[in-house]
């Protein structure tokens, strides 16, 4: 592990966990980031491991899953770069992790410490007020896409996340990269690899989206919206 350097510390103040920090409380907290490389496959924690860090992935993709009594593996969220993630636990009396996190590619990471960051928090309301009101929106977006992924249909689903892919919500048109393998992707949205790709050819012929190998044109983002109403 090593400290991050100045690209990756103001990337990390870009993010509402550390936007309003001042740079007095960031540098108390700098000593307790850590970067960490990963290689595909490598496991970075497992369900119920003490949590004593939370997240911010610089680059690659992460996986978080359960898995159940017989076997079955279900990914319950995939991590891009510029997301967080394991930051709710630091809430919890005796925080461990609810989920499994594994690296779907090589990638970076920083892990930062849970107890510093809430002596800083502790140290001004108007900062722990910000953080719980955008963790509150955080939770309210993953209900609205346990929704999605439990309550729609197989079409809704994969309009669904395709949307979520958009850099800019108000952006007429889009080019994206789908961020792992199909099979990864189906399996976080609870259809088959033989349902995705079908849905996906639909919609090429339907010319609302242009693929590419993993490579994904959106021509109209309000066509696309409207096709999943």
């Amino acid at each position: 592990m090593s400290s991050p350097d100045e690209r990756l510390v103001a990337e990390l103040r870009k993010h509402y966990l550390f936007a309003d920090l001042s740079d007095a409380q960031m540098a108390e907290l700098r000593p307790h980031l850590h970067v960490r490389a990963f290689e595909q496959g490598e496991t970075l924690f497992d369900q119920g491991d003490h949590a004593s860090s939370f997240f911010m992935l610089d680059r690659g993709t992460i996986k978080l899953f359960r898995v159940s009594a017989g076997g079955h593996e279900k990914i319950m969220r995939l991590i891009q770069a510029g997301q967080s993630f394991a930051e709710s636990v630091m809430f919890m009396g005796e925080p461990r992790y609810p989920v499994n996190a594994q690296g779907l590619t090589p990638g970076r990471l920083v892990s930062i410490s849970t107890p510093a960051y809430m002596r800083v928090m502790e140290t001004s309301f108007a900062i722990c007020r910000t953080v719980m009101a955008r963790m509150t929106e955080r939770i309210q977006s993953h209900w609205d896409e346990i929704e999605a992924l439990t309550l729609q249909n197989t079409q809704y689903r994969i309009v669904h996340y395709l949307l979520g892919l958009v850099p800019t919500a108000e952006a007429p048109s889009a080019d994206l990269s789908l961020p792992t393998r199909k099979g990864v992707i189906a399996n976080h949205l609870g259809v088959t690899p033989e349902t995705l790709s079908r849905v996906l050819r639909v919609l090429q012929e339907e010319d609302i989206i242009r693929m590419q190998g993993a490579h994904v044109h959106i021509p109209s983002v309000s066509a696309l919206r409207r096709y999943s109403a």
